[in-house]
């Protein structure tokens, strides 16, 4: 359970009362790496050595002028600082915007144009990135290069646009996220709202025991999702414990750094699991002090077996950006042979509706709404869509959110996740929407049309499979295949490229000339194995 209350309160103000609790307890941990470009001795952070640096960083951005309502983008990687850099951000009122280290400069430049950033900040490796990525939004986007030392800010050009104290309505972060519309949606979250998730995670009891100023969490996720930077960070901060923070998963370093660090509990996604299991049995295998692990996307046939040979629980958890207080099926006996993902209870309530917004009889699939109550269905979620009123409207038509997932309920209301309603191929725990992809592949001079599906992918859940009519006299083959690949790995994350590429003849449509994507390919058809399919999942690298 949470140590710190936090109701009628921002993340500022709880913050100073961690501070005041747990002072000497460990905060932020990163691992001894001597490949990693920073700290590679190691840092552990206490909770007041984490105080002074944000107060730091607090007095430069006043002093220059940046206050409440401003936004910032930061580019920090998985580094410390962008953590305090957030705390620091959030004491002022300043909502933090974090940047994908993998994104494109259009994506960057897109992110800064859409969010109306006051400045830029990134580490110095990432310079020709940001100055690229502010050289596509169209604006004069001032750059702060920032690698833990001195902070050094250009003034305000313009007064914070908010009088007022901060509130627990102020926005604390801006977080794009995957939509159906091509581009991503900037997510704008609460201090409420933040805190909130926070406290969710540290009370579920069960097996998912947070006990206070005892754990060592760690979590191999990047730091500009809403997982590690904001659910995990808040957690931590509450409860006294520490956050253990390596640049990213490497299955060699996972459990030596474990291990060395001391280690309770872990987050993880679904493609971690098979890594593990596929490594030769060590003593390391029972050497560590996990006590559980928090996480999605395990295959049923690997959860059982995992837990036998590395001898602790992995809690199978249901979130999203929009509303992060978690499903989780942590409680004995748990469903590990299914997809099963916890039950809906008070301040997350659950119904499973179908495409006329009626709820589905039990066992039958539907879409996983959800609200906080009748009377606030809003409250603890996140504040809309910045610049997308409609579709902010949209997601909570009837009074629920619209999550876009497909599951089932039991007699005993336990959810069971089936698949993703919406336009979204989820690979690696990063959503990739169809539509920005299939917009990249249009402007490939020998694409007539492109349709892209999610395809199964035995070691990232799943993969990003284009379907491609080619103009009339464009020459189909291999070649033409890694033309539109490497189209595409120019302009977009590498994670959002095609890896498989595969030629068709038309694509089946509606009358209004909606590509009909189930019928594609029969369903007896795995389109991988098509003599036109052509396979880049080797090329798809940072």
């Amino acid at each position: 359970m949470a140590a710190v209350e936090t109701d009628g309160k921002t993340i500022g103000g709880v913050f100073v009362e961690a501070v005041e609790s747990f002072g000497s307890n460990p905060f932020l941990m990163v691992p001894v790496d001597a490949e990693r470009s920073y700290h590679p001795e190691g840092s552990t952070i206490s909770f007041a050595s984490a105080a002074a640096q944000v107060d730091t960083y607090k007095e430069v951005l006043r002093t220059a002028g940046y206050g409440h309502g401003h936004r910032i983008a930061v580019l920090l990687e998985n580094r410390p600082e962008m953590v305090l850099m957030k705390l620091a951000l959030a004491s002022l009122g300043i909502s933090w915007v974090p940047v994908n280290p993998d994104y494109r400069p259009a994506e960057i430049g897109y992110l800064l144009s859409d969010s109306g950033v006051a400045f830029m900040i990134s580490v110095g490796s990432r310079e020709a990135q940001a100055r690229n990525g502010i050289g596509e939004s169209g604006r004069d986007v001032p750059l702060v290069l920032f690698d833990g030392g001195k902070l050094v800010v250009p003034e305000a050009a313009e007064a914070p646009p908010k009088d007022g104290p901060v509130s627990p309505a102020t926005e604390a972060s801006l977080i794009y996220t995957s939509g159906t519309t091509g581009k991503p949606k900037g997510c704008m979250m609460g201090h409420e709202y933040e805190l909130m998730m926070a406290v969710w995670y540290s009370s579920r009891g069960g097996l998912l025991d947070v006990r206070e100023g005892q754990e060592r969490i760690y979590c191999p996720l990047p730091l500009f999702h809403v997982n590690a930077g904001i659910l995990l960070v808040l957690n931590v901060m509450l409860t006294g414990n520490c956050q253990i923070l390596p640049e990213r998963f490497r299955a060699s370093r996972w459990w030596p750094e474990i291990i060395a660090t001391g280690t309770t509990a872990i987050h993880y996604l679904g493609v971690i699991v098979p890594v593990l299991m596929n490594q030769s049995p060590s003593e390391l295998d029972r050497g560590h002090k996990v006590r559980w692990g928090l996480g999605a996307g395990v295959e049923p046939t690997l959860h059982g077996p995992f837990e036998k040979r590395f001898g602790f629980p992995l809690i199978e958890v249901w979130g999203m950006t929009e509303m992060c207080r978690v499903l989780c099926d942590h409680e004995e006996p748990r469903q590990i042979h299914t997809r099963a993902m916890g039950r809906d209870g008070p301040q997350l309530e659950v119904r499973v509706l179908d495409a006329e917004n009626n709820e589905v009889p039990v066992g039958e699939p539907g879409e996983l709404t959800v609200r906080y109550s009748e009377a606030e269905p809003r409250k603890g979620a996140f504040s809309g869509y910045l610049n997308q009123p409609k579709a902010t409207e949209e997601a909570w038509r009837g009074g629920w959110f619209h999550t876009g997932d497909t599951v089932t309920r039991d007699s005993t209301c336990m959810l069971y996740f089936v698949d993703r309603k919406k336009n979204i191929i989820r690979r690696s725990g990063e959503n990739i929407a169809a539509a920005e992809v299939e917009a990249c592949l249009q402007d490939h001079a020998a694409v007539a049309q492109a349709a892209v599906i999610a395809t199964e992918d035995e070691m990232r859940d799943e993969e990003v499979m284009a379907c491609i009519v080619a103009h009339g006299d464009a020459n189909k083959g291999e070649a033409l295949a890694r033309s539109i690949f490497d189209h595409c790995f120019e302009r977009l994350s590498y994670f959002k490229a095609p890896s498989w590429v595969v030629f068709v003849d038309k694509l089946p449509v509606t009358g209004t000339q909606k590509v009909l994507k189930h019928m594609i390919f029969e369903d007896s058809v795995d389109p991988r194995g098509l003599a036109d399919a052509y396979d880049f999942r080797v090329l798809k690298k940072r």
